[in-house]
């Protein structure tokens, strides 16, 4: 039963004190940049449905080129466009484990791309206002599109994020915990 509650909490981003480690085992950038009693309460990527094009247009349209170049005189090409299908879902996978979106007790810290990357980092009592957007399938699936509002009101849009609710629910519990002077211990156990 504890095993099952574990991979829920785990499932949903919810961050116990021994996860400070990265997914793959190297340190992430919200790890890396982690201040001084920080603690990560909420963790969460780009959800894996960001894998569906790649794979649907290696099925429906590389595969089927690759057989074609087989079956004529062109055989010895037919690894050309599955060499194609390897680099696309490549690349997919690279972007979904290089996102990073964290809440902390003190900070909201976003990051996605490899060689481009885009980072964002607001301190709790600057953040504004979270809007998630979701399609049907979004609601299906558990993702959608977030768009952090900072003091100043500047925004920044992050698409198909795995569980943005969560996410804002995240948020809302770590700026209460705050604003009501609770001490940031507390906020590690909200949500479980």
């Amino acid at each position: 039963m504890r095993l099952l509650a574990a991979r829920r909490a785990a499932h949903c981003g919810i961050v116990r004190d021994r996860e400070h480690k990265s997914r793959s085992g190297t340190m992430s950038y919200i790890d890396s940049n982690l201040l001084p009693g920080e603690q990560v309460v909420y963790r969460t990527r780009l959800h894996w449905l960001l894998y569906m094009t790649p794979v649907l247009f290696t099925v429906i349209v590389l595969l089927p080129i690759a057989w074609l170049l087989v079956r004529q005189n062109w055989s010895h090409y037919a690894w050309i466009p599955l060499a194609l299908g390897v680099l696309i879902l490549l690349s997919t996978y690279i972007k979904r484990q290089s996102s990073d979106f964290a809440v902390t007790n003190k900070r909201v810290m976003m990051k996605v791309g490899v060689f481009n990357t885009r980072s964002i980092e607001l301190v709790l009592n600057k953040v504004e206002a979270i809007a998630v957007n979701q399609s049907l399938t979004g609601r299906i699936f558990g993702y959608g599109d977030i768009v952090v509002t900072g003091s100043g009101g500047t925004k920044e849009a992050f698409s198909h994020i795995q569980g943005p609710l969560a996410f804002r629910r995240a948020v809302q519990s770590v700026t209460d915990t705050h604003g009501g002077d609770a001490p940031a211990s507390a906020a590690t156990g909200s949500g479980q």
